[in-house]
């Protein structure tokens, strides 16, 4: 089969359980080309996967190389597939549409990588193709104070491209790596994923490198997932937010930093972000707590 998926668990089991379930419900072939990449996981994943979905492949880490590395594992144990699929294991196939997706791949040889319509529990769209980020993003992107309360301002929507449908075929400039399908043409062309980013923005890096080589990014609304969000990453959560602000930081340095001047205010701006984010979440979990507590 000339199609390959790549999971990365860590801590996981039971969503992963879900998700390779999903995979053999959904595209039964394809559980012989998937490819299973554990960071060290001390609940049983590995032997839910040995056991449960023999036909997979298991990579066991002795230690979390991150999310990134850890894809790249994968894609080293499937040379001869043509078509690529990353899936977070907090997902889940709704349909057989990812086979689809690797035909339009296959005859689209200006097309290197696609994402997927990814979905929420209820069945709402969630939004998982964005422009590229720059400065402004820090008050235009979702959870910013501007969205939250003007969320039909013109800035957040051209940021979050969220003033069409996706109900059709579009070219984006990046798509969310919960699930995205790579062609080989772009591997051989800008290689794997960059392994400096922990966990997060990867896809926004990779997307920007295929980009960069003239292949287009495009968003295919005929494979659908759904999203837990979060899922994967909440036995770690300070861990995740901290690799996601540093991954912020080297995406910046990679694509965009020009003057520093202009670089220090920009890593100040992502260090505050992340302390207000990491109290915005402390505090919520604590009030969370006492409103569980029972009364006295």
């Amino acid at each position: 089969m000339t199609f390959g998926i790549v999971v990365v668990t860590f801590e996981c089991r039971e969503l992963a359980r879900d998700c390779l379930a999903s995979i053999a419900r959904q595209l039964p072939a394809a559980m012989e080309t998937t490819v299973v990449v554990d960071n060290t996981s001390s609940d049983g994943t590995v032997e839910m996967v040995a056991q449960d979905f023999p036909e997979a492949r298991i990579i066991r880490n002795a230690r979390n190389e991150g999310f990134a590395a850890a894809v790249n594992q994968g894609i080293v144990l499937l040379p001869r597939c043509s078509v690529i699929c990353i899936l977070n294991p907090d997902t889940l196939l709704l349909d057989s549409g990812l086979l689809e997706a690797e035909r339009y791949l296959e005859v689209h040889a200006g097309v290197g990588v696609l994402g997927a319509r990814i979905e929420n529990a209820d069945g709402s769209l969630q939004l998982s193709c964005r422009a590229f980020p720059g400065h402004l993003n820090a008050l235009f992107n979702r959870h910013s104070l501007v969205t939250k309360l003007i969320p039909g301002n013109r800035w957040s929507r051209e940021y979050l491209m969220s003033d069409w449908r996706h109900d059709e075929v579009r070219e984006v400039d990046w798509v969310s790596g919960a699930c995205m399908l790579a062609h080989r043409r772009a591997i051989e062309r800008v290689g794997v994923l960059d392994p400096g980013y922990f966990f997060s923005i990867e896809d926004v890096d990779y997307c920007r490198r295929v980009r960069d080589v003239g292949l287009a990014v495009e968003y295919f609304p005929m494979a659908r997932v759904q999203h837990r969000v979060g899922g994967s990453s909440r036995h770690a959560v300070f861990r995740a937010m901290a690799a996601h602000h540093r991954g912020m930081w080297r995406y910046y340095r990679k694509h965009l930093s020009r003057n520093a001047a202009i670089d220090v205010l920009t890593a100040l701006g992502i260090a505050i972000r992340f302390f207000v984010h990491a109290a915005s979440y402390t505090l919520r979990t604590a009030t969370n707590r006492l409103l569980r507590r029972p009364n006295a």
